[in-house]
């Protein structure tokens, strides 16, 4: 399981089944994970998801136990902004 901060500031965490050169990336049982300073965290499934390889900032490994014991409900934070060039 794979998470990726994309250049707006989205958090899409997903299973990564394939990418290219280019590094666009294409992640199954995928999900977005909204942030909010009021809230806990909302999670938007997406499903099958293709992210284009220039709109993404970065990408990570989850650990999976770690990532299923998070208490999205209890977490609070502002949402990322988008990168500047």
């Amino acid at each position: 399981m794979v998470s990726v901060v994309t250049a707006d500031g989205r958090i899409i965490v997903g299973t990564l089944k394939g990418f290219d050169q280019t590094i666009n990336l294409v992640l199954d049982e995928s999900h977005e994970r909204v942030y909010s300073a009021g809230q806990g965290v909302e999670q938007v499934i997406l499903g099958l998801y293709i992210i284009r390889g220039d709109n993404i900032a970065v990408i990570g490994e989850l650990d999976d136990d770690t990532d299923h014991g998070l208490d999205f409900q209890n977490i609070k934070a502002d949402p990322l902004n988008a990168v500047v060039h």
